[in-house]
């Protein structure tokens, strides 16, 4: 078989293969057949197209070149490898997890289970009492910066190498620690309170002595629990019996895959059928549970009643299936709990959330480590100079201390108070009204994005739908002319009634034998509308529930099935699996039919004239993504009437309904307009054929192999031939300015990626009505792929395609990435725009960590919904909407936004604003520290390299806080292109992601602008007093702090009022600590009895000689920056000029 398949690409004359047409016996053959493509990668080069199978031979030499490893290998980095790989294999046996396997669950007993499975206990919590301490040191001390503070802090414990006070090394250290452990205790607290309020909850659990209240900790696999209605699922349960008489409820899962819509699910029948609650002790059952699995969308399992003769045994799916998280929406239901705690698909779907670290503390990080090298060279320079006299070792020390402002422990305290600052200016920002900071330590990382992964269903759009026309072949109507259509509904179905009436004053049998179809005779435009409007109002899996207007709470189930029953509109409500047909059904109910009831068994609609036509279920075939189509087969109870009805997607109902040369082309300009299209058919059947039918379908459905494939033999025999009735276009209403953001984010060159749980037509379609493709972009679907070769020739296939935009189902994407990782995201990312369909909470939070992988760049990801929350915590920058899916998502994210269209300003201006001020205020407290240190090098050289203090301690910490801290800190109000200029050209933001507003380039520039002006300002206060010797400090000090205020306003772009203000306060505080705090200004101790001379410093020749040392380390910088405005500015200042 494997030697079959061409590995070259398809080519345009050959024949596919016959295993790749969907839906073959062949598709589902082995996975060993194609383990000869193991050596054979894909071809990533378009010459590679050209070459005959036999190039492929030559390929496996590059695998075999990398699998030799020998010393050379081990010296250049091999040792590494080795060793991370045994502590990974430590890590592993340290930490291994119990082996999953299946379960047999005794109802009521769970005494009777073979294992200890875990506790149904929710655990968000980061540490514990025992490991918060040591925690939150190792998250500070992990960096390099932390650690090195902390290292020359405890240096100063010892004698021989103290400089200095205790205080100026250990205060900011403890400050900076103490605001850490604070704030993260805070946030350890509030995520025990939330853990503790789930897990106390109260649930009645069933016992042989009747119910008692259970906590939703204690809750143990066996257990029978009932479940009252708008109640919450505490652990993953079989349904076992329900209030409700159909059998079935309905439950919310909106937390558990981000659907809004109610899905239904019926009882098991064995146990629904017992007359009470207490019979469930009274039989001896079991429910065999396959192991726990990721995949919420299916479930194998059988229930088994063995004190009967036969025993009973019902297969389990799906739809007896009650996954934790979700809420029960109708009636009360009783359930045995099958998985608990980490076993639940609800946990095992929710990755542990990270401690993230944005990518400029990161940088910045690097560039601190660059700076400890320089300091240690600088210090061996100057024991070297020294001649390694003495103790030169313990010089050595004293030396890198005195060198250690090089590195200022001011640069965490600064940037972690600007981020802070950034964080209360989005909340306060009115133009994005509910935005909440939830992460404050990241929000740099707004404007470096490259990726933003978002959700469709409540983030892209509404999910409200809405229906916008219908479509006959010859005539269509729009929202405008929909009263037309009801004027023919109440016309056709008056004449219905007359026509019946007459019909049973003639003859009291209606007859059973349906009139021969006359297909020759054009049908008038009413009885066709009519047809078609009933065809909508039947073809559905729709059930509406009546709310109870009681006080008391009873649980509200649909009452008898009689036609005088009281159907008022106004407490009915509609519930679906899929939001477009609730809208189908609002809109039949809306023109005059009306579904008022719906069983298992039957359905009910009401006439515009107030009639009620009962219509019995024979089958129903459900919606699959392979299909594309739902069927149902209904029985009119007035006539015997047996009809066929189907509709699905144009794709799938083209070849099934008779020849028509409209509906492809109607299709088409339906998408245009970003409408959800569905084509209605249907076929009369008799009662021979029905029976024919049945009899083969029921053959098939108790066949043990290729169940599926001879299921689905068996309905496409009745799916041919079929009468197009119609053509319905239904738009989900997009969120508020969705169109606009998405091309202000493309425009920023922001690659979006939409990762939803939804099908793949609809996902097609919202990515063409929202414009995440573009109209001239063609768009790829991914077929779908089950195996290794069947992936190969896809992915070769989507190689050949340029410029167009991908869409791919979750189960292809599993397949690839399994086997051409790699190749896969390389292709993936160079596309302009990517759709998945159909992933999984999991598998949303993988795409997440392979673009972050594969790519380096900064990834962001938006949702609102439970199943968002994985992708939220994986991504670098996590962004939750409040939105009609609760409040999870919103809970687990960085930032919290109200709306979609708030994305554009929160990247655009805060994110941009936020980077570019903490590089400029991270950049100028490195220079604040690289200027001093080399003050304290050129006095140390000039005095005989003796590592002696040139500032005492008070002069030092003065320096970094009081006499610089206010103007240094009003740099995180600075902004170089106003917000209406940003979000005008949002082209600025792609410069951002290049991070050139901190490289090693902007480094350099500033540790070349600090050696000029410290080694300007040491020698200028030597020359210019030498016969002042002894008033070196303050002079030099005065000049230092002039410049540092002068460099301020020089890296300024926007001025603002409390710029000015600090600029003015810290002069006066400087001027008052030299007539208050004199004795700091000598040189050495203060015990030398070198003191200001007030009287010196308030001469004309102190005044002008300081303001010369200021001006010669300034005046070439503010020349410098005005030259390259002039001659090279910046794309910023050419728009705002």
């Amino acid at each position: 078989m494997a030697d079959s398949i061409p590995l070259n690409p398809v080519r345009k004359n050959s024949r596919k293969p016959a295993y790749y047409n969907a839906g073959r016996p062949a598709r589902y053959q082995l996975e060993d057949e194609y383990s000869s493509l193991d050596e054979m990668p894909l071809m990533m080069s378009e010459e590679a197209f050209e070459n005959d199978e036999s190039d492929y031979q030559t390929l496996p030499r590059a695998r075999i070149s990398q699998r030799r490893r020998g010393l050379a290998w081990f010296l250049c980095g091999g040792w590494k490898v080795l060793c991370s790989s045994c502590c990974e294999c430590l890590v592993h046996t340290c930490r291994r997890k119990k082996e999953l396997k299946p379960r047999t669950v005794w109802l009521g007993h769970p005494e009777k289970c073979e294992e200890r499975y875990p506790k149904n206990a929710i655990k968000n919590q980061k540490y514990n009492i025992v490991t918060f301490v040591p925690g939150v040191l190792y998250q500070q001390f992990k960096f390099f910066l932390n650690l090195y503070f902390l290292v020359v802090a405890c240096s100063q414990f010892v004698p021989s190498l103290k400089i200095g006070y205790l205080y100026t090394y250990w205060a900011p250290l403890g400050f900076v620690l103490a605001v850490t452990m604070v704030r993260e205790a805070v946030d350890e607290v509030r995520r025990c309170r939330r853990d503790k309020e789930m897990n106390s909850q109260l649930y009645s659990k069933l016992t042989m002595r009747g119910k008692i209240n259970v906590k939703s900790s204690d809750i143990q696999v066996g257990d029978l629990i009932i479940v009252e209605k708008n109640q919450r699922i505490p652990a993953d349960m079989i349904f076992l019996r329900t209030s409700e008489k159909t059998g079935s409820c309905f439950i919310r899962t909106d937390q558990l895959d981000g659907e809004t819509d109610w899905k239904l699910k019926i009882a098991v029948a064995c146990t629904q059928r017992l007359s009470a609650l207490g019979d469930l002790f009274s039989i001896s059952a079991y429910v065999y549970a396959q192991k726990p699995q990721l995949d919420i969308h299916s479930f194998e399992g059988n229930f088994t009643r063995e004190d009967c003769d036969p025993p009973i045994h019902e297969s389990l799916s799906i739809e007896n299936t009650l996954w934790a998280s979700t809420v029960v929406a109708s009636g009360t239901v009783i359930g045995v709990v099958i998985y608990t705690g980490k076993e639940t698909r609800s946990v095992l779907n929710t990755s542990q959330s990270k401690n993230k670290v944005g990518l400029l503390d990161l940088e910045l990080n690097r560039l601190t480590k660059a700076l400890f090298l320089a300091q240690v060279v600088l210090a061996i320079v100057m024991v070297a100079l020294q001649g390694f006299l003495g103790p030169w070792f313990r010089n050595l020390f004293r030396f890198v201390v005195l060198f250690s402002y090089i590195i200022p422990i001011s640069l965490r305290v600064n940037l972690d108070m600007g981020k802070s600052a950034y964080g209360w200016m989005i909340m306060k920002d009115e133009n994005i009204p509910g935005t909440v900071v939830r992460t404050s330590t990241i929000p740099e990382e707004l404007g470096r994005l490259v990726y933003l992964l978002t959700d469709k269903t409540g983030t892209l759009t509404q999910n409200e739908m809405f229906f916008r026309r219908l479509h006959l072949g010859t005539v269509s109507y729009g929202t405008d002319t929909m009263d037309e259509i009801q004027s023919h509904i109440i016309q056709s179905y008056a004449q219905v009634c007359t026509a019946q009436s007459n019909d049973s004053s003639a003859s009291s049998t209606p007859s059973r034998k349906p009139q021969p179809p006359a297909p020759k005779v054009r049908k008038s435009v009413s009885s066709r509308i009519h047809e078609a409007v009933k065809a909508i109002a039947l073809c559905h899996n729709v059930t509406p529930v009546y709310e109870s207007r009681a006080s008391n709470g009873a649980s509200t189930e649909p009452e008898s099935t009689e036609a005088d029953q009281d159907f008022s509109d106004d407490n009915r409500t509609y519930q679906a699996s899929s939001p477009d047909e609730v809208a189908l059904v609002r809109w039949t109910e809306s023109i005059g039919l009306t579904l008022v009831n719906r069983d298992l068994t039957s359905l009910q609609l009401k006439t515009p004239a107030g009639q009620i036509l009962t219509y019995f279920i024979l089958q129903i075939f459900p919606f699959t993504s392979e299909s594309k189509r739902m069927g149902i087969i209904v029985r009119e109870e007035a006539t015997g009437d047996i009809t066929f009805y189907m509709k699905g997607a144009d794709v799938a109902m083209a070849s099934i309904v008779q020849y028509n040369d409209w509906l492809e082309e109607e299709c088409g300009n339906m998408a245009r307009e970003g409408l959800r299209t569905l084509v209605v058919a249907k076929k009369s059947l008799s009662e021979e054929q029905y029976q024919d039918f049945e009899n083969r379908y029921n053959q098939a459905k108790l066949s043990i192999h290729d169940r599926a494939l001879k299921v689905a033999a068996v309905v496409e025999s009745l799916e041919r031939e079929m009468e197009l009735l119609c053509l319905t276009g239904v738009e989900d209403q997009l969120q508020a300015d969705v169109r606009p953001t998405l091309e202000l984010l493309r425009n920023a060159g922001i690659k979006i990626w939409m990762l939803t749980g939804d099908k793949l037509e609809t996902a097609t379609c919202i990515a063409k009505s929202s414009h995440l493709v573009s109209r001239n972009q063609d768009i790829h679907v991914f077929r779908p792929v089950s195996n290794r070769g069947e992936a190969h020739l896809e992915l070769n296939a989507f190689r050949r395609k340029h410029d167009c935009a991908l869409v791919i189902s979750g189960d292809s994407l599993e397949v690839c990435l399994r086997y051409y990782e790699h190749e896969f995201v390389e292709l993936a990312c160079q596309c302009p725009a990517v759709v998945c369909c159909r992933c999984s909470p999991t598998q949303k939070a993988q795409i997440v960590r392979l673009l972050q992988q594969h790519t380096a760049n900064r990834t962001c990801a938006i949702g609102d919904g439970g199943n968002d929350v994985s992708m939220i915590q994986a991504a670098d920058c996590g962004i939750g909407i409040e939105g009609k899916e609760g409040k999870q998502a919103s809970l687990a994210a960085d930032f919290s936004i109200t709306q979609f269209k708030h994305i554009g300003r929160l990247l655009m201006v805060h994110g941009r604003n936020s980077y570019k001020r903490s590089a400029a205020l991270g950049q100028f407290v490195m220079h604040r520290g690289m200027i001093i240190s080399t003050m304290q090098a050129v006095f140390s050289s000039i005095f005989y390299f003796a590592s002696i203090p040139l500032y005492q301690g008070f002069l030092m910490v003065g320096y970094a806080t009081v006499y610089t801290m206010f103007p240094v800190f009003s740099l995180v109000l600075d902004q170089d292109v106003k917000p209406d200029m940003a979000l005008l050209y949002p082209e600025l933001y792609k410069d951002l992601t290049k991070g050139r507003s901190l490289s090693f380039k902007t480094f350099l520039i500033w540790v070349l602008i600090s050696v000029y002006q410290g080694g300007i300002l040491m020698y200028g206060a030597l020359v210019l007093f030498d016969q002042e010797f002894v008033h070196v400090v303050a002079i030099s000090f005065t000049a230092l702090i002039l410049t540092e205020l002068l460099m301020v306003a020089l890296t300024i772009r926007t001025w603002h009022w409390l710029m000015v203000v600090a600029e003015l306060i810290s002069l006066g505080c400087y001027l008052a600590s030299l007539a208050f705090l004199n004795e700091y200004f000598g040189i050495g101790r203060v015990t030398l009895g070198a003191f200001l001379d007030l009287s010196f410093i308030t001469t004309r020749v102190f005044l002008w000689k300081v303001c010369a040392i200021t001006l010669v380390s300034c005046l070439p910088l503010y020349i410098i920056k005005y030259l390259k405005r002039k001659f090279s500015p910046p794309s910023y200042s050419k728009l705002s000029s």
